[in-house]
C-alpha cells in the first residue's frame, strides 16, 4: 500500500506542472511551445501511471507505456526547439519510435525478463533527446535560459542512455511479475521525480522571461500598427546612433506621413483611418529588414531607421514603400479609392544627434508634402544642390579672373 502511494507522487507532480504550464499559456496568452510543456508533462504522467496500476507481467505494459513517454518526450522536445526558433525533424523522431517498438516487441515474445525491455525504451528515449540537444545547438541565441535547457536536454539524453544499464549491473534481470519490487522501480521514480521538478523549474523560469519579455515590448509597442511608439522608437535611436559611429556604420533615417489623412477620418470615419494607420504600418514591417527599426511618432508619422544603410539604398527603401502603399487596397475605403504617402530621408553625419537627423529628415518630408505629396525628398541631395549654388559663384569670378588676364 505504501508503495503504491509513493508510487504516484512522480506523476501527480507532473500532472501539477501540466496544469502550470496551462495556466501560464492562457493567462499570459504566450506561445504553443507553453502549451506543448503542458502536454509533455501530461502525458508522461500518464505514462507513469499505466505503469503503475497495470498488471505488471502483462505483455503490452511497455508498450502502452512508450506510446506516451515516446509522445510526451518529442513534444517537449517539439516544444524546446519551437522556443529556440528551430524545427524538429518529426520524421526521424518517428523511425526511432518505429525501430525501437519492433525491438520491444521481439523482446516481449522471447522473454519474460523486463531488464532488455527497459534498455530498449530508454535508449529510444535517449536517442530522441540526443537528436533534440543537435538541433537546439544550431539555434542562433545562446542567453543564460538557452543554456539551461540545453544542459537540461543533455541530462535527458544522458540519464535515459546510461541509468539503465548502470541499474541493471546490480540487478542482473528482473521478472516481469517482480518489477514493482526492483531496485529499478524504486530509482526510477525518484529519478523521474528529480528530472521532473529540474526541467520543470528551468522551463516556468525560461516562460516567466518570455512573458516579461513579452509585457515589456507590449509596452514599447503602438497598439494600432504593432510599431515601436515614439517614446520606444527614441531610445532604440539614441543607442543606434552612438554605436554606428562607433562601429563605422551608416545609419539612415526615412519619416513617412500619410497624405490628407484627415479628410480619410472626416469622409470615412475613424475606424477606417485606423484601419488605414495599421495598413501601413503592416506594410513597413514587411518591407524593412530584421536589423532595422520601424515607429509610429506621430498621429499619422511613421520613422524607420535603417541600420547599416547608405543614403541611396534608404532613398530606394522609401520609394519601394511608397509605391507599394499608393497600390494597397483599405477596408473601409470606396473599391477605387488608394492613400499615398510622402517620404523624407536623411543619413546620420558625424557626432549627430537623433534630434538633428530626424530635424533633416522632417525638413526632407516638408518639401514632399510641399512639392505635391506622394513623393520622395532626401536631404542628402538637397545639402548637396545647396552645396552646388553656393559653390557656383565662386565659379563664375574663376572664369572672370581668367577671363580678364
Amino acid at each position: 500500500m505504501q508503495t503504491q502511494i509513493l508510487g504516484l507522487v512522480t506523476p501527480l507532480m507532473a500532472l501539477f506542472f501540466a496544469a502550470a504550464f496551462v495556466v501560464l499559456w492562457r493567462v499570459g496568452r504566450m506561445k504553443r511551445h507553453v502549451l506543448g510543456f503542458g502536454i509533455a508533462f501530461a502525458l508522461s504522467a500518464i505514462g507513469y501511471l499505466v505503469t503503475h496500476f497495470t498488471p505488471a507481467d502483462a505483455p503490452y505494459v511497455f508498450h502502452a507505456t512508450q506510446v506516451f513517454y515516446s509522445l510526451g518526450s518529442v513534444v517537449m522536445i517539439a516544444s524546446v526547439c519551437e522556443r529556440a526558433g528551430q524545427r524538429l525533424h518529426l520524421g526521424s523522431m518517428a523511425f526511432v519510435y518505429v525501430v525501437t517498438a519492433l525491438v520491444l516487441g521481439v523482446a516481449v515474445s522471447f522473454s519474460d525478463d523486463v531488464a532488455s525491455r527497459l534498455i530498449i525504451v530508454n535508449m529510444g528515449y535517449g536517442v530522441m533527446f540526443a537528436m533534440g540537444v543537435t538541433t537546439l545547438l544550431t539555434a542562433p541565441r545562446r542567453t543564460v535560459i538557452d543554456l539551461l535547457i540545453i544542459a537540461v536536454m543533455v541530462f535527458q539524453a544522458a540519464d535515459f542512455l546510461i541509468r539503465p544499464t548502470l541499474t541493471l549491473l546490480f540487478e542482473q534481470s528482473i521478472p516481469a511479475a517482480a518489477y514493482r519490487e526492483s531496485l529499478y522501480y524504486s530509482l526510477i521514480g525518484l529519478v523521474l521525480a528529480v528530472k521532473g521538478i529540474t526541467n520543470a523549474l528551468v522551463l516556468i523560469g525560461a516562460t516567466i522571461v518570455e512573458w516579461t519579455n513579452s509585457l515589456r515590448e507590449s509596452s514599447e509597442r503602438d497598439v494600432l500598427t504593432k510599431l515601436h511608439n515614439r517614446a520606444s522608437f527614441e531610445d532604440v535611436m539614441r543607442d543606434l546612433l552612438p554605436r554606428a559611429q562607433t562601429e563605422g556604420r551608416p545609419l539612415s533615417l526615412v519619416v513617412a506621413d500619410i497624405d490628407h489623412f484627415k479628410q480619410v477620418n472626416d469622409i470615412w470615419g475613424h475606424q477606417a483611418g485606423d484601419l488605414a494607420l495599421a495598413g501601413f504600418g503592416e506594410l513597413i514591417g514587411k518591407m524593412v529588414r530584421g536589423c532595422d527599426t520601424a515607429g509610429r511618432v506621430g498621429g499619422e508619422e511613421f520613422c524607420i531607421a535603417v541600420w547599416n544603410c547608405e543614403n541611396a539604398p534608404a532613398h530606394r527603401l522609401a520609394e519601394r514603400i511608397r509605391q507599394s502603399f499608393a497600390a494597397l487596397e483599405h477596408d473601409g475605403l470606396n473599391d477605387d479609392i488608394r492613400l499615398t504617402a510622402s517620404f523624407g530621408v536623411a543619413t546620420a553625419r558625424d557626432g549627430e544627434t537623433y534630434e538633428h537627423l530626424f530635424s533633416r529628415a522632417d525638413q526632407a518630408l516638408y518639401r514632399a508634402k510641399s512639392s505635391g505629396r506622394d513623393r520622395v525628398e532626401n536631404a542628402e541631395e538637397r545639402r548637396l544642390e545647396e552645396a552646388l549654388v553656393d559653390a557656383k559663384p565662386n565659379l563664375i569670378d574663376v572664369k572672370r579672373a581668367a577671363a580678364g588676364r
